[in-house]
């Protein structure tokens, strides 16, 4: 199977984590941003993480130089454009990009500066190329519980135009998901969706509470269910998908090698699965390598790729018409001969 060739699904893109190391450079000359060293490959050797990471944390720290020029309108929409046009021309089709929004306002934005900047270098993506883009919302789980509600708060008047879900990410100690019983339930009455990273870090408890407590529809990684047989069975019982990351998990250690990972055993087991970048450089990959890795590594053939597709069509937070366009996207590529 031509991967490349082969319409794809993206639904768990960090923005933050998927910038250019070149648009690091300019951006940082243009921003005022001082930077370890302006030569490409320091800079893609400071934002890359080794396979040989130790935990989630240390690949955490790869964040820190992009963040640091994400602070104004013209970046942000700049970055956004960019991975919309990257990710079409490996012909995904459709994208939800997600990033939090406090990291970006250290220089003066607001909140809505931030969330605008960053739809509009989507909305000007879907202009130049054939995808769809929606943004999540994200929430650091160390963010102080206020600064939620007014993310929450604000994010409401973007929902239907762009901003379809909330989430939370960074560092996962048990029993995180206590703290935001409250703010989550607002923002699902407000009509945000809920995807959560969740069982990365060998805790797989903390699904169990993203969807007892949280109302989680999607879980972000969900690796640790293998651990955890009440988190495993709901999983599988209410159809929650699993937005699973196989170059990333192998970084920060979620599993010790692509051989082992638990990708194939959850599928044959009935339980939804996806596959997805979590961040392109960070990571230092691309949609179509992470289908080429787990191909490689568990000879996937095109009747698992269809079911995974769809899973990812039937999971995607976006409406009834975009997602019978993509189910069109992927009968034209057969009927085509693309393979």
């Amino acid at each position: 199977m031509n991967f490349k060739k082969l319409p794809k699904i993206e639904l768990h893109c960090h923005l933050d984590g998927s910038v250019r190391p070149e648009t690091i450079i300019e951006l940082s000359k243009l921003e005022g941003v001082k930077l370890p060293s302006y030569e490409i490959e320091t800079i893609k050797n400071n934002m890359i993480a080794p396979m040989e990471c130790t935990s989630l944390n240390e690949y955490l720290e790869r964040f820190e130089i992009p963040v640091a020029v994400m602070q104004s309108k013209e970046s942000l929409k700049r970055i956004a454009y960019e991975l919309m046009e990257d990710s079409a021309k490996e012909n995904i089709k459709y994208i939800e990009i997600r990033f939090a929004p406090l990291l970006h306002i250290d220089k003066g934005l607001s909140i809505e500066d931030v969330i605008e900047s960053v739809l509009s270098g989507i909305r000007e993506g879907e202009k130049n190329y054939d995808i769809k883009g929606n943004l999540i919302l994200s929430f650091l789980r160390h963010m102080p519980i206020e600064t939620v509600y007014e993310v929450i708060e604000i994010g409401r008047k973007y929902l239907q135009k762009g901003v379809v879900a909330i989430d939370l990410c960074a560092s996962e100690e048990k029993g995180f998901c206590e703290k935001f019983i409250k703010p989550f339930l607002l923002g699902r009455e407000y009509g945000y969706k809920v995807t959560i990273h969740a069982g990365e870090t060998g805790i797989g408890e903390n699904v169990l509470d993203a969807i007892q407590t949280l109302g989680a529809k999607r879980i972000g990684h969900g690796i640790h269910i293998k651990n955890c047989k009440k988190a495993y069975d709901i999983v599988k019982e209410k159809n929650i998908v699993l937005e699973i990351c196989p170059t990333s998990n192998v970084q920060t250690k979620a599993v010790d090698s692509f051989e082992n990972h638990p990708i194939l055993d959850f599928y044959k087991d009935g339980i939804k699965v996806t596959i997805n970048t979590d961040n392109r450089t960070v990571s230092n990959t691309t949609l179509t390598n992470e289908y080429n890795t787990v191909k490689d590594n568990f000879k996937i053939d095109l009747e698992i790729y269809k079911n995974i597709y769809f899973n990812s069509v039937e999971a995607a937070f976006t409406n009834l018409e975009i997602k019978e366009k993509l189910k069109e996207d992927f009968k034209k590529s057969i009927q085509s001969n693309i393979l």
